[in-house]
């Protein structure tokens, strides 16, 4: 009998296997996000994260915090109706399809992740507003040529248009084999000028002895991560035009003017740095 296709067309359904006795940054993720869509080998591990760096809860919340401003700055003021987010992680609402729908209903969006948790909760991820199309695909940031090739993408994305490249504290976790900054021209060199990068991207210009300590237990367990000083994350914005206010740490990048519990924290509270650059 044959496979069938999973509904929105991006892969034929096939049995996965979730690792669930090692933790997973997406589930991590989610488990600092107060979610519950996660292992107990993820729970362990935001366990130890927390002793070794309290604030990761709040570095999480920030994280994402950011995420939905940058969206709403290229939406409402850059223009910009096309997003690829990589590393999707496991839906949380706002999500960036609603945030930037909102603004312009007519807006196009793709997922992608290589998680499969995150594709058995793909459909949060598809609700798009009817002018416009939300889709998701199964891919690996390794390999940046599949998610480019994908046909999913290709039906929903015209790359000869500006497209927002988002890639949300996932950099940090790619396998030391791979260049991350390889990665990163590879799918800008496909975009047309006037796209933009958004990222954000852990260090330890902070709290290094924590930082390191967080690392060796997710090493530990079979998952990298890769803390870099600020001059190396701004290496992914060679190129490109920075906008304001430069490559900064996420709570003091654009922060809403209600937002006083950002307002309040120092740049050591959330080591984490963020940044929006347009292709010219």
């Amino acid at each position: 009998m044959a496979v069938p296709e999973d509904w929105m067309g991006a892969r034929p359904q096939q049995p996965v296997e979730l690792h669930t006795d090692r933790p997973h940054a997406a589930r991590v993720y989610d488990v600092l996000l107060g979610g519950k869509t996660n292992y107990p080998a993820d729970r362990e591990a935001a366990e130890q994260t927390l002793v070794a760096l309290p604030n990761a809860a709040m570095i999480a919340r920030q994280n994402r915090a950011f995420m939905q401003r940058a969206a709403r700055h290229l939406a409402a003021e850059k223009g910009i109706r096309q997003f690829l987010d990589i590393g999707t992680g496991i839906p949380t609402s706002p999500n960036l399809h609603e945030i930037v729908q909102a603004i312009a209903p007519d807006s196009r969006i793709v997922y992608a992740d290589n998680d499969p948790i995150v594709l058995a909760h793909s459909r949060a991820l598809h609700t798009s507003h009817p002018a416009g199309r939300t889709a998701y695909i199964q891919a690996d940031l390794c390999h940046p040529q599949e998610i480019l090739r994908d046909a999913t993408l290709r039906r929903t994305l015209d790359l000869s248009q500006p497209v927002a490249l988002t890639l949300i504290a996932v950099l940090h976790w790619l396998p030391a084999t791979h260049d991350p900054y390889a990665i990163v021209r590879e799918l800008l060199d496909a975009f047309a000028p006037g796209s933009y990068l958004a990222l954000t991207y852990v260090t330890g210009d902070f709290e290094p002895a924590a930082l390191q300590e967080v690392s060796d237990n997710f090493q530990a367990k079979g998952s990298h991560v890769n803390a870099r000083s600020k001059q190396e994350v701004l290496r992914f914005f060679d190129g490109l035009e920075l906008a304001d206010p430069g490559l900064t740490v996420v709570h003091r990048w654009r922060p809403d003017p209600v937002d006083l519990g950002a307002t309040a924290l120092s740049d050591a509270d959330i080591p984490l740095y963020a940044g929006l650059g347009r292709k010219g």
